[in-house]
């Protein structure tokens, strides 16, 4: 099997382990390469990657970096194809995403300059919250073209939606067909007009409260994980979404996949970052695919769009 390039995770914590551990399993990087500022830390968690390669017989080699404020440690992340950006403060119960704007937003803007300085080719999917806005910060950290830095939510999003549809009508979750668009908070956007079940209209089986229902369980899909932890946030879901990703741009695949990306003209919108359906490939977006709405879900878009324009402007002050 051929494996090809590299991938670097930042952030050693359940999230970015969870994503590095993913993209070892897949077997189709040379090299994933996980990072923290935790001395030790990702060296371990390396070591113990690495040992479980007889078990589930794969060969891509995982190493493990400690990393200082001062971009020590980032040497090892070199020429990396991927980066993916989980460092940040998770949420705490009652904590909304954007709680954690200023504290994270000095996080990921000494991240991204150090991904910029190593590996100044690199596609990079942003998880950080919140994720619209840190996204657009990644960005202007970097100064990548907006094609090449990537806000994972929507794959995310859509997962709960697909999930929490399944279980109210009882089916198989392949048979399950959902999207969400718009940002990753209180103006997500899930799409029910392009929702079915085994190929039929969600709005067919489901009454439009219940689809409502769960239209905002999905909104409130991060929040109802924290509740529960008490301590952290969700890292399953979140790192199978972003892993996913990263594996679309190393093969070039050209998958659509829901994401936070640079919206210049379509759906009427323009110069955001904003959840929308995207096709992936080695540069990052390919393309933003414009998908059939109807016009209270497009209002619905257009009003997310707003709401984080605001915010995204303020992210070059911190």
């Amino acid at each position: 099997m051929a494996r090809q390039g590299k991938v670097t995770v930042v952030g050693a914590g359940f999230y970015g382990s969870t994503t590095a551990m993913r993209l070892a399993e897949y077997d189709i990087f040379e090299t994933v390469v996980l990072t923290d500022i935790v001395e030790g830390k990702p060296e371990g968690l390396a070591l113990d990657m690495n040992q479980s390669r007889p078990i589930e017989g794969f060969e891509t080699k995982v190493i493990g970096a400690t990393t200082t404020a001062d971009g020590g440690g980032y040497e090892a992340t070199a020429n990396s194809d991927v980066v993916v950006i989980t460092a940040g403060l998770p949420r705490k119960p009652g904590m909304s995403r954007m709680d954690l704007i200023d504290v994270n937003a000095k996080i990921v803007r000494n991240v991204a300059e150090n991904v910029a300085k190593h590996s100044p080719q690199a596609v990079v999917i942003v998880v950080s919250n919140p994720l619209d806005e840190m996204t657009a910060l990644t960005q202007l950290a970097t100064g990548f073209p907006r094609e090449r830095v990537i806000g994972q939510a929507g794959m995310l999003d859509t997962a709960r939606f697909s999930n929490f549809v399944a279980e109210k009508v009882g089916a198989d979750i392949s048979s399950v067909r959902t999207l969400t668009l718009g940002s990753h908070g209180d103006t997500m956007v899930p799409i029910p007009s392009r929702c079915t079940v085994d190929g039929k209209p969600l709005t067919e089986i489901l009454s439009n409260d219940e689809i409502d229902e769960l239209v905002v369980r999905t909104r409130n899909g991060g929040a109802e994980v924290v509740a529960l932890l008490k301590t952290g946030s969700a890292y399953y879901a979140p790192s199978a979404a972003a892993a996913r990703m990263a594996k679309a741009v190393i093969e070039d695949s050209g998958a659509i996949m829901p994401v936070c990306a640079w919206v210049n003209g379509e759906f009427g919108i323009s110069g955001v970052y904003l959840g929308v359906e995207a096709e992936l490939g080695r540069g990052g977006i390919r393309r933003v695919v414009e998908s059939a709405l109807t016009e209270s879900e497009l209002d619905a878009l257009k009003q997310a769009a707003e709401a984080v324009r605001a915010k995204q402007g303020d992210v070059i002050n911190l």
